[in-house]
């Protein structure tokens, strides 16, 4: 995760966009939330889409491993904050937001008791392999019952270019989230023209879905 910190340090922060999401404006819906309900980001950076879920009403909880990404968020956004330190985060504390700066497996279910619904854009894509088998374990232990989940991916053929992003496939997502968890593709297309960093790499094609899943 050094590295991570790393490319927040040098702005190597190719994934961050400028404005929401397309997808999480098409498909919010499939949480099912109330208005005041608590959205969890996993590796939220300083991602706009919190500003998004904001301006809809939620409140929102964010972890991120670099507090640097935490403080650009806020000033970025003119938003003020203050912080106070546990046993295993920094708390960044805004108005209806939360950004727990530390480690997500030190996350437990009294951190998240509050969550409703959980938004994953870039969390599991950024993720190896084998971590993300115990991402997926872990957000099953501390996501309460009914709870559900936004979950972006992508697939692509991973030897033609090195992650992250990592290529993540249906057969994949289903086998991650098999126990436990109701899993539903919503969405999956092709979108290679509009990927010049794939184009670049000659990949044969980017197929970018979109999941709804519920823990039992």
């Amino acid at each position: 995760m050094t590295d991570w910190i790393q490319r927040w340090k040098e702005g190597k922060i190719g994934w961050h966009r400028q404005k929401p999401n397309s997808k999480l404006i098409e498909f919010i819906d499939c949480l099912e939330l109330q208005q005041g309900d608590c959205v969890f980001v996993p590796l939220c950076g300083k991602s706009v889409d919190m500003l998004y879920l904001l301006d809809q009403g939620y409140q929102v909880l964010g972890v991120e491993l670099s507090e640097l990404a935490a403080e650009q968020f806020f000033a970025e956004n003119n938003l003020t904050f203050t912080t106070n330190k546990t046993k295993f985060f920094t708390r960044y504390i805004g108005e209806n937001i939360q950004i727990l700066c530390g480690d997500y497996f030190d996350l437990s279910a009294k951190d998240l008791a509050e969550v409703r619904g959980v938004y994953d854009r870039a969390s599991l894509i950024a993720l190896p392999s084998d971590l993300r088998v115990k991402y997926a374990q872990h957000l099953y232990a501390i996501i309460a019952p009914g709870c559900r989940v936004l979950l972006l991916t992508l697939n692509y053929p991973q030897s033609q270019i090195s992650g992250p992003p990592f290529a993540v496939n249906q057969a994949e997502v289903e086998s991650l989230y098999e126990k436990g968890f109701e899993c539903q593709q919503l969405q999956c297309f092709d979108d290679l023209e509009n990927e010049p960093k794939f184009q670049r790499s000659n990949v044969d094609f980017i197929e970018k879905a979109t999941y709804c899943l519920r823990k039992y």
